[in-house]
This record gives structure tokens, sequence and C-alpha cells, in this order.
């Protein structure tokens, strides 16, 4: 009698884990989760960077002070950018800078001078002689203020220098100073703002440094960035 025969086991195929489908989703969601987390940290430590900005006491004797341009209005000085003059002008006043760069190019905003023109009428209108007025005409950014400025200073012999602007803009404008090797003892003089409103100010700065510290990475690489960067 022959034995039974015995049925064959038909492997059975392993049914994939609905887990390991999801794996590369999940990985996705965790990667987006750290990029948040580090842009919040990184806004964070800007802000903090930017608020906690304080003004050089007593504030040193200079050669020259650069005032940063900003906008004009109908070929006038625009509120922010009187406020950065009148502090330049009082810097003059004291004796505490013996001259003024004033840089900033042509705005495309129906302005017929550039920043430099204007800023220089409103100053020798307040009475400071135009012998003791720079003008730097052709910047369209922070980076460039400070990059068309150097050689003007260096080539008058000024080493002792200043940075005139907003206190939420004077943390930046010393980095860049740094990066374009100013003088030891260069510092940004920043001052609070009456007319300025803060919170659109702060969160365009924010922008604004993080915008700049990439560029100077890219430079840094050996990167030729555009004009008008």
């Amino acid at each position: 009698m022959k034995p039974a025969a015995v049925p064959k086991r038909t492997a059975k195929r392993p049914k994939r884990s609905s887990r390991r489908r999801f794996r590369p989703f999940f990985l996705l969601l965790r990667i987006c989760a750290w990029v948040a987390a580090l842009g919040v940290f990184w806004c964070a430590y800007l802000l903090w960077l930017i608020a906690g900005y304080d003004m050089p006491k007593p504030i040193p004797k200079a050669d020259a002070a650069i005032i940063l341009g900003a906008a004009l209005w109908d070929d006038q000085p625009s509120p922010g950018l009187r406020e950065r003059l009148e502090h330049g002008y009082e810097l003059y006043k004291q004796g505490t800078a013996k001259n003024l760069i004033v840089t900033g190019g042509l705005d495309h905003n129906g302005s017929t001078l550039t920043e430099a023109e204007g800023m220089r009428n409103f100053l020798v209108a307040k009475g400071v002689p135009e012998t003791a007025i720079v003008m730097e005409n052709d910047a369209r950014s922070t980076y460039e203020n400070l990059l068309f400025s150097k050689p003007l200073a260096a080539k008058r012999g000024w080493d002792k220098l200043l940075i005139v602007t907003h206190a939420f803009h004077a943390p930046r404008a010393e980095d860049i100073a740094g990066y374009l090797h100013y003088p030891s003892g260069t510092v940004a003089v920043g001052y609070k703002s009456k007319v300025l409103n803060m919170t659109y100010n702060y969160s365009r700065e924010v922008l604004a440094f993080t915008k700049w510290k990439m560029d100077e990475q890219l430079m840094r690489m050996g990167i030729r960035l555009p004009d008008s960067f």
C-alpha cells in the first residue's frame, strides 16, 4: 500500500509591513521638523542679537563718521534717513567726528538725486561745510555702502571710523565691516528710532541679516554675486 502523498508546502510571501512603506514619509517629516526648529532658533538668535545691541559708551572720537543711506522722498531725506543725518550732524558738531561720509546711490522711486546728494544737501543746510563731507554715490545696499566708503576713507588717511545708522541695523553693519576688514576700532553707532515701525523693521532686518550671512558664505567660497545684492 503506497503511503499517502504529502501535500507540498507553498511558501508564503511575507506581507510588506505598512510601517516600511511609510518610512520615507516619516523620515521626510522628521527632516522638515528639524529644519523648522533650526529656522526658529536662528530667527530667535538674530532677534536677540538685534534687540541686545548697545551703543558704545563713550562714543570714541573718529576721523570720520560714515552715515548709511536710506530713501529720499521727493529728493528730501525720509524721516528715517533724517534721523541718521541728525545723529551724524550731532557727532560732527560735538567734535566726535571730524568729517562725514554720506553713502547711497540713486533710489528708483522718482528721486532725481542720489541718496548721498540728498544727504549732503541736508547737512550743508544745517551748517556743515562741504569740505567736511565726502559723497559716495553708487551704493545700493548696506554691503555696498561699506564696500565703497572704505577706499574713500583710506585715500584720506582716515582710520578711525564710526558707522552711523539705526540700532536695529547696527549689528549687521558692524558684521559687514568686520568682513571687509575695516580698521580695528571701527564701531557702529546705532540710535533708536522714534519714527520707524519697529515690528516691521525688526522682521525685515532678520531676513536681511540672514541673506547677508548666506551671501558672505558664498563670497568666501569665491562665488561672485550679482552687483545688485
